[in-house]
C-alpha cells in the first residue's frame, strides 16, 4: 500500500520535499494556511505591479536543479532566469561604492579604487573559500543527530578550515584591511539575520557562493520559482490544498498520525512541517510532547533579527542597478541596535530592489517596482510599531534617497508596508524573527532542530529552522536530508521511485548544471 505524507506549509522546503517524496513513490498532501503558495517566498500582485515578498536574491541553483532532475525536469526547463552583473552596488555612506562583479579583474579594480593594497587578496580569498565550501558541502547535506555525527573523521578535519572561534568579520582580516572591503564580503550574514560581528566564520562560504555560482534572477522574480516548484509537485500528483490553517498535529501517543483544519481530519504516516518552526510547535503540538523544545526552552532561545519592508509601484523609472545595499555610517552601531539594544536606528542599512531594469513584467510600462527593506529587531517591548510605523517608513524614505531613489513620495502609485509586527501576526512568524532560530555556535548542526525530529516521531522539518539552516539554497538542502530520512524510515524501495516516462533523459543528465552556468 502506498504511504502517505502530509506537509504542513507550500514554502520552498515544503514544494521541495514534496517533489522528493512524490518522486520516490509516496502520496503526498500539502496543506497551505494562506490562499497562495510560496510562504515567504510568494508574490505580491497589485495594480499592475508584482513584488516578492521575501527573497529576492537567487543563489547556488545546483541544489533546486537537482531536485527538479529527480522529478524529470530541470530548474533551466521550468523557469527562465537571468545572471546579474553586476550583481548589486554597495553604496558606503563613509564614502565610496562597489558595483560588485563575477568578472574577477573587474571586481580587482574595483576594490583597487577603495584599497590599493587589498585587491591582491580577493582572488585568495576564493581559492581559499572553494576548498572550504568542497570540504563543507558533505556536512551541509549530512543529518546531524547527536555529538557523534559532529566530531566524525569528516568534521574534525574541516575544523581548522572553520575557525569556530573566529567572526567572518575577524576572518576577513586576514584578506582585507579596509572596514568597507570587509563589508563587502560579510554582510552576506544578514541573508541570516545576522551581524558579521558575530556570526560565525565558515558563513565566508556565502559571499563566495555568489561570485563563483552568480546572483540570480528569476524572470517573474523568486515567487515565479516556488510557482514552478507546485507545478511540477502537481505532476507528480501531489495535491495541494489552499487557505486551509492546520489546527492541530494528532498524536497516537508521541507518534503524529496526521492533521486536523476546519474541514476534518487528514491522516498520514508522516508529517513534514514547513511552518515556522516556534510558531508551529507552541501552537500545534501540545507542549507535554516536547522533551528538548518545551515553551520554556523555546523562550531562551536566541532568534534572527526581522525586516521592515515597503512595496512600491512607482510612476516613472531608474537608471540605478538592480540590487543596492547601503551600509550606515556606524555599521556596527547599527547592527548593536538590532540585535543587542533592540531599538531603531536613527541610521539605519537599507537594501532596494529595482528589479525592473532587468525584468520589465514587474510593472506596467514607465513604472517601476521597488523592494525596500531594513534589518531592524524581531518583536521586541522597546518598539511599538503602532507607534514607530510611519516615522521608520519616511526615514527609510530618506536614507534611500542618498542612494539615487529621490522625489518618491508623490510618485507612489502602490504601497504595502509590513513591519514585524505584521510577520508575527498575519505570517505567523515567531517573534516576527523573518530568518528563523539565530546562527550561533549554540543553535548550529546538532544543537538546531533535527531534520527527524528528535521529540516526536514521524515528524520531519524543512525549512530555517532546522539544520542546515536560513536561505533558499539551504532550505533547499534542508528538504533533501529530511525527506531522505523520512523515505528510509518509511522502507520505500527503489521500485516505488519515480516512472521510468518522468525520469530526466541521459543527455540532459550528463551535465546538468551546463545551462545554468553558461
Amino acid at each position: 500500500m502506498t504511504k502517505e505524507v502530509i506537509i504542513i506549509g507550500a514554502g520552498p522546503g515544503g514544494l521541495a520535499s514534496a517533489i522528493l517524496l512524490a518522486a520516490a513513490g509516496l502520496r503526498v498532501k500539502i496543506i497551505e494556511r494562506l490562499p497562495i503558495i510560496g510562504g515567504r517566498t510568494s508574490t505580491i500582485e497589485a495594480d499592475g505591479y508584482k513584488f516578492d515578498l521575501g527573497p529576492t536574491f537567487f543563489l547556488y541553483p545546483r541544489v533546486l536543479d537537482e531536485i527538479l532532475r529527480a522529478a524529470g525536469t530541470s530548474l533551466q526547463r521550468e523557469v527562465e532566469m537571468v545572471r546579474l552583473d553586476p550583481q548589486y552596488r554597495i553604496a558606503f555612506a563613509s564614502g565610496g561604492h562597489l558595483d560588485c562583479s563575477p568578472n574577477i579583474t573587474d571586481m580587482e579594480r574595483q576594490i583597487e579604487a577603495l584599497s590599493p593594497s587589498d585587491a591582491p587578496n580577493f582572488k585568495k580569498f576564493l581559492d581559499e573559500n572553494r576548498t572550504k565550501l568542497a570540504l563543507m558541502e558533505p556536512c551541509l547535506e549530512t543529518p546531524f543527530h547527536g555529538w557523534k555525527d559532529v566530531f566524525n573523521r569528516r568534521l574534525l578535519q574541516l575544523l581548522p578550515w572553520l575557525r569556530p572561534h573566529q567572526s567572518v568579520d575577524d576572518y576577513l582580516k586576514r584578506f582585507f584591511t579596509d572596514d568597507r572591503v570587509r563589508l563587502a564580503f560579510c554582510f552576506q550574514s544578514k541573508y541570516l539575520g545576522m551581524s558579521p560581528f558575530r556570526c560565525p566564520s565558515l558563513f565566508s562560504i556565502l559571499s563566495f557562493l555568489e561570485y563563483e555560482y552568480g546572483v540570480w534572477h528569476p524572470i517573474g522574480g523568486c515567487g515565479a520559482v516556488t510557482q514552478a516548484m507546485a507545478r511540477v509537485a502537481e505532476r507528480l500528483g501531489v495535491e495541494i490544498r489552499l487557505n486551509e490553517p492546520v489546527e492541530e498535529i494528532l498524536f497516537a501517543g508521541r507518534r503524529a498520525v496526521g492533521v486536523r483544519t476546519a474541514t476534518g481530519t487528514h491522516r498520514a504516516d508522516s508529517i513534514v512541517v514547513n511552518a515556522d518552526f516556534a510558531r508551529a510547535m507552541t501552537r500545534l503540538v501540545p507542549n507535554h510532547l516536547r522533551r528538548r523544545w518545551t515553551n520554556e526552552k523555546l523562550a531562551r532561545k536566541k532568534f534572527s533579527c526581522s525586516t521592515f519592508m515597503m512595496y512600491l509601484g512607482v510612476e516613472g523609472e531608474f537608471d540605478l542597478p538592480h540590487h543596492t545595499i547601503h551600509i550606515a555610517g556606524n555599521y556596527s552601531k547599527n547592527l548593536d541596535d538590532i540585535e543587542r539594544r533592540h531599538v531603531l536606528s536613527e541610521d539605519p542599512s537599507c537594501y532596494v530592489q529595482n528589479a525592473c531594469v532587468t525584468d520589465p513584467t514587474l510593472a506596467p510600462k514607465g513604472h517601476s517596482a521597488l523592494y525596500v527593506l531594513a534589518p531592524v529587531t524581531h518583536q521586541h517591548a522597546n518598539v511599538d510599531w503602532d507607534k514607530e510605523r510611519e516615522g521608520f517608513r519616511a526615514r527609510l524614505l530618506r536614507q534611500i534617497a542618498k542612494i539615487g531613489y529621490t522625489d518618491l513620495e508623490r510618485r507612489i502609485r502602490y504601497e504595502r508596508v509590513i513591519t514585524p509586527a505584521d510577520w508575527d501576526t498575519r505570517y505567523e512568524i515567531h517573534r516576527g524573527a523573518t530568518f528563523n532560530l539565530a546562527h550561533s555556535l549554540d543553535q548550529m548542526l546538532h544543537l538546531r532542530p533535527h531534520n527527524r525530529f528528535e521529540d516526536l516521531d514521524g515528524v520531519y522539518l524543512v525549512g530555517g529552522g532546522t539544520h542546515p539552516g536560513s536561505g533558499l539554497p539551504v532550505i533547499f538542502e534542508s528538504a533533501r536530508i529530511s525527506s531522505k530520512l523520512l523515505i528510509e524510515d518509511l522502507g520505500v524501495s527503489a521500485a516505488d521511485a519515480l516512472p521510468t516516462h518522468l525520469q530526466p533523459a541521459a543527455s540532459a543528465a550528463a551535465n546538468p548544471h551546463e545551462a545554468l552556468h553558461r
